[in-house]
């Protein structure tokens, strides 16, 4: 069995956030958030990582990432591109983005011949995750069903103060088996939280501890396959109605896969609280909190300096 890969989606342009947060630093020493998520990975037995970013970013990425974790793992890169897609299917005039979250697992199918997770990069996840979905994948090979693995957190732990973040809304079985993720692209902090499916005409409260997607998924290869093989269904779909803005996202993909009874998805829990730069007003405490963190000795200082 190949060893799990690490799979990094870093090719958004972070819209809402003003810039190009992925390259933006949270540390002491000029650390990204991706820093400290490779650093988990790392220790957690991951060797490999492959960016998902877009190619104009290039060498940006490399100067302030990508050259770094080469000297520790093997560092390779995948360029997610809106004109990526099935033979007979054109780019609308309208469309400027890529397809979403399925469409840049997809950018890896050429270089992923084995299980993956998948995060993103502007997210700080914790390093219990990174062991569990390890684990996992090291020892979930494909059988009767399709063997796959989510890393869940609880809502209350994932809001921000400073707008509406996406979430992928999870209901599972008895025995912690995905049974269906329902993507709420505006959910807001409050007591409780709550969501808005009409651009904040009505809300619909959300519990705290609600278990919520963050996008980090274990997959096997097959995943890539399905997802390519369901591609076409959903640019038909996409291409009448909403041309311009529609999302392949990484959800819709396994939870048909559930419903057809070819998958399985295990929900693993974390309750490490969720750090990101989803707005710009984000950044100051996801610094403190990293600060702390390395006051505490989770971290060193200056990652990369130290053996890990």
């Amino acid at each position: 069995m190949n060893k799990p890969v690490l799979v990094i989606m870093a090719a958004g342009m972070g819209s809402r956030y003003g810039g190009l947060k992925q390259l933006d630093p949270v540390g002491s020493h000029g650390q990204l958030i991706i820093d400290y998520s490779i650093y988990d990975a790392r220790r957690a037995g991951f060797e490999t990582v492959v960016f998902v970013i877009k190619p104009e970013i290039e060498a940006d990425f490399k100067a302030a990432i990508g050259d770094r974790v080469a000297q520790v793992m093997d560092v390779k890169y995948a360029y997610q591109l809106k004109e990526d897609l099935p033979e007979g299917y054109a780019v609308p005039a309208e469309r400027t983005k890529p397809w979403g979250t399925a469409h840049a697992a997809l950018s890896v199918r050429g270089i992923v011949d084995g299980p993956f997770a998948v995060i993103n990069a502007d997210d700080y996840y914790g390093p219990e995750a990174f062991r569990e979905i390890h684990a996992y994948l090291s020892s979930h090979p494909d059988g009767a069903l399709y063997e796959y693995v989510m890393v869940g957190y609880l809502l209350k732990n994932t809001v921000t103060e400073n707008g509406t973040v996406a979430r992928g809304v999870c209901e599972e079985t008895a025995e912690n088996f995905l049974t269906q993720v329902t993507e709420r692209t505006k959910i807001e902090k409050g007591e409780p939280p709550r969501f808005t499916e009409d651009d904040g005409k009505t809300w619909t409260d959300l519990a705290g501890d609600t278990i919520v997607s963050m996008n980090m998924w274990g997959f096997n290869r097959s995943f890539l396959d399905e997802a390519w093989k369901r591609f076409p269904a959903f640019l038909d779909k996409a291409l009448a109605e909403n041309p311009a803005k529609a999302e392949y996202f990484l959800p819709t993909v396994v939870s048909q896969l559930i419903d057809e009874g070819k998958a399985r998805v295990k929900v693993l829990r974390s309750e490490d609280k969720w750090y990101g730069v989803t707005y710009r007003e984000d950044k100051p405490a996801v610094m403190a909190a990293i600060a702390e963190k390395t006051a505490s000795g989770l971290y060193p200082d200056n990652l990369w300096e130290v053996r890990v």
